[in-house]
């Protein structure tokens, strides 16, 4: 499409009006002034004198999300698709098929229908591509081919897929769709309720509280709440859920910023529901932003014993803003601070590195805090469990293997092959691990490290300066052994990759819900969590 003169002008200078309008800080008044004026000019020069015919909309895209790298990655530009994701993950509710899928260049991957829902009813299982919706075919489809399956509550669509070799057609009446903030709670034994949050979404504080009442109903005298894997969300429900088992008028968290109108302090607002029930508290390194707020200040508070392995140590707090043409930008705004006035950021991305790489604090920069009984706990690297326990180090070859879906097409290649009766049985073996391996070969899974990288580059080098004779037998020996020494990691991390591949495996067997009873009877977390319940002394012993 071409775009005359006119649209090629006006972009930027809505786009900096918008900016230049909602800036608040008067002594830098003139040089945002100055700055947006150079960008606009370059901006028309551009479009106006380059050789090829340019998209002013992509340029834009690029040059915002450029500035905005800078800065830290929760600081982003949402267009309007981004928008209404976030609205999805705030509310929980779209209309739709009901499940979760990836969408690649030509086709539409199933990754996990959820029970009971269109896609699920239509016979859809994970693993199934996608390669016609009605009358498209998604591999000709030049926009987000995930927009294909939306539709209004009852319409219904027809799509075309491939299961195991096998093209097969399945119409599904779309419906509201519901993700619950609570996907699962139950009593994992006569005394010890489990509850799953794993979303802060606007529904996280009133589902946790018709759990917890609804197992205290049942019988529970001591409560498990599990936030392994809940990236954060919605800052009041998080405040909110520590109510639950803190008094009203409780400080849970301080922001600071250096706008004055964003340094707040944050009590709890209501009456509680349960001041005295123990409570244990599982995290993992995925637990992120309100789920280390609610683990931070029940800790800070000694109101709840923390197991599992240390959390993300995302201390920043994010604030939408509008734009234009519904569009928005959210924005870091403040730091949060516990209780006890420790942040738990653990990446500093104002000091970078030579490689321009956000800063991990350094253990011996932590800085010591006091709980409300004198426990030492420390800022500078998310919240450290009171009992550490299942901590993987995610390196980056196994970061690779999950980010290349090898985990998911395994356990799907699984699911097909194998027939399981009693799924809470599973418990996978050296040989289904060798197994694994063998598919990742079979699947030429290849991973250049750094260091291959680095190597490889000095090779080009050589062979320009015609000394790559000398050195090639060298040059093929270091290259081998790094290969060996790529083995070796992944059967260093054979516990997670097993773990992983055990999850994913359940969950195609019995959906997300099965998976909860499995990790019930299976977990080693849960399993500590009870046996620690089950014992005052030893859970008051972690609080003194």
């Amino acid at each position: 499409m071409k775009y005359v003169l006119k649209k090629k002008i006006i972009i930027p200078i809505i786009a900096c009006v918008v900016l230049f309008t909602t800036t608040a800080f008067k002594n830098d008044f003139f040089e945002i002034a100055k700055q947006i004026e150079i960008f606009t000019t370059l901006f028309k020069e551009l479009n106006m004198n380059y050789v090829d015919e340019t998209n002013p909309g992509d340029l834009m895209d690029t040059a915002i999300k450029s500035m905005l790298a800078d800065l830290d990655p929760y600081t982003n530009f949402m267009n309007e698709q981004d928008v209404e994701a976030a609205r999805i993950n705030n509310t929980g509710d779209y209309t739709g098929i009901g499940a979760k899928v990836k969408t690649l260049k030509d086709k539409l991957i199933i990754i996990e229908p959820y029970k009971d829902y269109p896609a699920d009813k239509a016979g859809l299982k994970a693993g199934d591509e996608i390669i016609k919706v009605g009358n498209t075919l998604v591999a000709n489809y030049k926009e987000n081919a995930g927009d294909l399956l939306k539709g209004t509550a009852d319409s219904s669509v027809e799509v075309t897929y491939i299961r195991q070799g096998k093209t097969q057609t399945a119409t599904i009446n779309r419906a509201e769709v519901e993700i619950k903030a609570v996907p699962h709670f139950s009593m994992v034994n006569t005394e010890t309720g489990y509850i799953v949050l794993s979303r802060f979404s606007n529904k996280a504080y009133a589902e946790t509280n018709y759990a917890l009442r609804d197992l205290k109903a049942q019988g529970a005298k001591q409560i498990i709440l599990d936030l392994r894997g809940n990236p954060g969300g919605l800052l009041n429900e998080a405040i909110k859920i520590v109510n639950l088992f803190v008094p009203k008028g409780q400080l849970v968290v301080t922001t600071k910023s250096k706008v004055k109108k964003y340094n707040k302090t944050y009590y709890t607002m209501s009456e509680p529901i349960d001041t005295e029930i123990p409570v244990v508290v599982l995290i993992d390194g995925s637990s992120a932003s309100a789920s280390e707020i609610v683990s931070g200040s029940l800790q800070d508070l000694d109101r709840a014993v923390i197991v599992g392995s240390r959390s993300f140590g995302k201390g920043l707090v994010q604030r939408p803003k509008i734009l234009t043409y519904g569009t928005q930008v959210k924005i870091t705004i403040s730091r949060y601070y516990t209780p006890s006035g420790r942040c738990i950021q653990s990446l500093d991305y104002w000091n970078r590195n030579d490689k321009g790489e956000a800063v991990r604090v350094k253990q011996e920069n932590y800085n010591e805090f006091k709980t409300k009984k004198g426990r030492k706990v420390f800022d500078g690297g998310g919240v450290f469990p009171d009992l550490p326990i299942g901590s993987y180090k995610n390196s980056p070859i196994t970061s690779a293997i999950v980010n290349n879906d090898l985990i998911f097409n395994y356990a799907t290649n699984y699911h097909y092959k194998h027939s399981i009766s009693d799924i809470n049985s599973l418990k996978l073996n050296d040989s289904d691990f060798e197994d694994f391996k063998n598919f990742l070969t079979t699947n030429n899974f290849s991973f250049e490290t750094d260091t291959e990288k680095a190597f490889y580059k000095a090779f080009e080098t050589s062979r320009k300066e015609e000394l790559n004779d000398d050195i090639k037998k060298d040059f093929n020996a270091l290259i081998s052994n790094l290969k060996s020494s790529k083995t070796l990691v992944i059967d260093e991390n054979k516990d997670y990759l097993l773990e992983l591949l055990t999850e994913e495996i359940v969950k195609q067997y019995v959906y997300r819900e099965g998976l909860y009873d499995y990790y019930k009877i299976h977990d080693l977390e849960i399993k500590k969590a009870t046996e620690i319940l089950g014992n005052p002394s030893t859970y008051l012993g972690y609080l003194n």
